[in-house]
């Protein structure tokens, strides 16, 4: 019994890797094994598109060389008649080169408008719980380099700041999960080439071809800028020295917050001293931000201007002010600020 169990064991281990073998697989590979950095245990995020269902495929591979403990999910939003079926598909698919894959339901009221957004908080809500229910501080997410175009250019148009603009970053932090995305350099072809060798098959979602929806909009618009010398690299390097320009603000705002707050972790409030406010704006609202996010708990920091409105209205205040923003209560006493929650 034991030999059977092993011999069964062998040939999906061989199924899974065996594509590995494949020359433009193996460099994807390669790319992702470092994006990983040695992680050794992580809740995957699937939904049955060429991109996630890539993710993995490569994440099994990289837990059947390395010994890693990876668990698999995918979310079924009930949001279209046809959801549990793909949901029960993916599971199948997976199935095939040995994963187990949980499917984890959102339920309750269903949004009838800025539902890719409310799907996206809730899909994110899912995922923490489950990583924490298995004690799990990493998720792997299949996002990639259309993704991220796609982002740039919606953010573009909502007005956004350079933070805003390079958002997608390759690795992020929500309610101290770590999110990676080792997939973020890759072109969405490749991944549909993967999942087509490996599975021969994957989920389309229509919503992918409804208008209705920004992405959508946005996506045929790069298309047409490809047709204008605007191609893929020509963005890429264009997000890739902004990243470079965001990541300098990050360093010196993660210093303002280190030299010039005090932080309670037993109260959950900040102390900001005098010299805080002595720094650039855009060095202030990160500040601020971040510091509103950790006390709050939110998925995300207010928006640059609701920030920018509570800093002139501190500052026309000269000696006390009493105010809200993003569950925050803010309390000026002279020329210090104590930030604590709701």
């Amino acid at each position: 019994m034991k030999k059977k169990s092993l011999n069964a064991k062998k040939r999906i281990l061989n199924r899974s890797t065996f594509n590995l073998n494949q020359k433009f697989i193996k460099k994807i590979y390669k790319k992702f094994d470092k994006n990983i950095n040695g992680i050794d245990r992580s809740l995957v995020a699937v939904s049955g598109g060429p991109d996630s269902l890539s993710l993995a495929f490569l994440a099994k591979c990289y837990s059947d060389i390395n010994s890693a403990k990876f668990s698999y999910v995918v979310i079924d939003h009930k949001l279209r008649k046809e959801s549990s079926f793909e949901a029960k598909k993916v599971v199948q698919l997976l199935k095939k080169i040995g994963i187990r894959c949980k499917i984890l339901v959102w339920k309750g009221k269903k949004p009838k408008s800025n539902i890719q957004k409310i799907a996206r908080n809730n899909r994110y809500d899912l995922l923490l719980k489950e990583s924490n229910r298995l004690k799990i501080k990493t998720i792997l997410l299949g996002h990639q380099m259309n993704d991220l175009h796609e982002n740039f250019f919606i953010r573009m148009i909502r007005g956004s700041g350079l933070k805003g603009l390079v958002s997608l970053g390759k690795n992020s932090e929500l309610s101290n999960i770590k999110l990676i995305r080792p997939l973020i350099d890759v072109d969405k072809r490749n991944l549909e080439k993967i999942a087509l060798k490996v599975f021969k098959t994957f989920v389309n979602d229509p919503s992918n071809l409804n208008d209705h929806f920004t992405r959508v909009r946005i996506r045929k618009i790069l298309k047409e800028f490809q047709k204008e010398g605007l191609g893929t690299q020509k963005i890429h390097l264009t997000i890739k020295n902004l990243k470079s320009a965001n990541e300098a603000l990050d360093f010196y705002t993660k210093k303002n917050i280190l030299k010039n707050t005090i932080y309670d972790k037993k109260k959950n409030f900040y102390f900001i001293k005098k010299e805080f406010f002595g720094n650039p704006e855009d060095i202030l609202i990160r500040s601020i931000g971040i510091i509103l996010q950790k006390i709050s708990g939110r998925y995300y920091a207010p928006r640059g201007k609701k920030i920018k409105r509570l800093m002139t209205l501190m500052s026309s205040q000269k000696k006390a002010l009493k105010t809200t923003l993003s569950g925050c209560v803010l309390k000026k006493v002279n020329e210090t600020v104590i930030i604590y929650k709701e």
